[in-house]
């Protein structure tokens, strides 16, 4: 039954933060109007979440080896509820900024202190499916920010659903602190500098940015885009109503949470086939590369195609992390998993701001960007992917490291 507990509130929480993240796709259209947010303004605070989660991995990191993710995770969380009211109940610009920041740093041990206290219960040979699963719980808050939101927002205002949130992810806290119990491993955290080096010996690693490279810059693409501007994608560029855009947010959700699962599952048995995991999720993200030039030059193919494939390919990606476990010993996991997610957010974070930089370009019309703004903004980041693509797939074999 532990291991059952173990797994379900750390999938709870991630999908806490999966939801969380994504609050603005739907609040967008009434910031917007009641703050009179521009796309650059929307764009900065929606990113400042991401800003504080990538701000708190390296901390994070250092706290998870320290002291285990049941009390760290629990202990954050909290923190988050506080952001979440923050926000909610935020008068002015500044803020719901600040509110936002702590939301992220809230938010920032879910993924990594689950994928640890995974590899601390269940055997090697499983994590693949087993983070994809994590992935997939998560991906139903991706599921929630579409049409079951924009229903809520029919029914209610969104400072009181981020009410209810915030008492809801309290309560999460502490059914994780009491729900589940801490594992000692018999490799004991040193000091606060020793911990340090580590984590300098991680981000100096070789095989860290081989790894980080082109898997970073999808995930950092495919949740900054899902989190915020994909719904204005669908309504600018393709011409969809807000209702339409909303379910196929929805569709991309559930379409990423079947790649989780999937890929998870297919991972671990092409592994015992010799297929390695770097080679398959490699070929994963070039499916979504590929996706993404289809979608831009705007092809003649169902939309619903289009994006369930971004959704299912566009995060898998998480499969680098259980690749990171067989690079990194145990004991330094927790540290190289929170490097990775500082990697991932802190692009996520330049996504957002730099595509509503971007889009500021060109003047709003009643709060809709040219598609040619949109087609600029999505092209540049194209290309930085393809640029990641090449260090991922030079040969050269990683080396273990411990």
């Amino acid at each position: 039954m532990l291991k059952f507990r173990v797994f379900g509130l750390f999938a709870l929480g991630y999908f806490i933060s999966y939801l969380l993240r994504g609050l603005n796709i739907g609040f967008a259209p009434f910031l917007m109007r009641e703050l009179h947010l521009s796309a650059i303004d929307l764009g900065t605070l929606t990113s400042f979440h991401f800003l504080g989660f990538a701000i708190a991995q390296i901390p994070g990191g250092l706290l998870l080896d320290r002291y285990g993710p049941r009390r760290v995770n629990a202990a954050l969380l909290l923190l988050g509820a506080l952001g979440v009211l923050i926000f909610g109940l935020a008068p002015n610009f500044p803020v719901m900024l600040a509110g936002r920041f702590l939301i992220g740093v809230g938010v920032s041990a879910t993924l990594g202190g689950a994928f640890k206290a995974l590899a601390q219960h269940f055997p090697l040979q499983q994590l693949p499916l087993l983070n994809g699963m994590t992935m997939a719980v998560g991906g139903l808050g991706g599921v929630a920010v579409g049409s079951p939101l924009t229903w809520l927002l029919g029914l209610t205002d969104w400072r009181s659903i981020c009410v209810a949130l915030a008492m809801a992810v309290a309560v999460a806290a502490i059914g994780l602190w009491f729900g589940v119990t801490d594992i000692e491993h018999p490799h004991r955290p040193g000091s606060i500098v020793e911990q340090l080096t580590g984590m300098r010996h991680i981000l100096g690693s070789a095989v860290f940015w081989k790894i980080a490279s082109f898997s970073g810059l999808t995930q950092g693409v495919f949740y900054g885009m899902q989190s915020l501007w994909a719904g204005a994608f669908m309504r600018d560029v393709s011409g969809f109503d807000a209702g339409n855009a909303a379910a196929l947010v929805s569709i991309l959700g559930l379409a990423m949470m079947a790649g989780s699962v999937g890929f998870g599952a297919l991972a671990r048995r092409l592994d015992h086939h010799s297929v390695s995991l770097h080679s398959f999720c490699g070929a994963g993200m070039a499916v979504f590369l590929l996706d993404q030039i289809l979608i831009l030059l705007r092809v003649p193919l169902p939309a619903t195609l289009l994006w369930t494939l971004y959704g299912a390919f566009g995060g898998i990606g998480f499969l680098s992390f259980a690749d990171m476990a067989r690079h990194f010993s145990l004991h330094l996991i927790g540290r190289a998993n929170a490097a990775f997610n500082l990697v991932i957010f802190l692009l996520v974070f330049a996504a957002q701001i730099g595509v509503g930089a971007v889009l500021n370009l060109w003047p709003a019309a009643a709060g809709h960007y040219p598609a040619q703004a949109h087609l600029i903004a999505w092209s540049g980041l194209v290309l930085l992917q393809l640029l990641g693509s090449v260090w991922y797939f030079w040969p050269g074999k990683p080396i273990a490291t411990s």
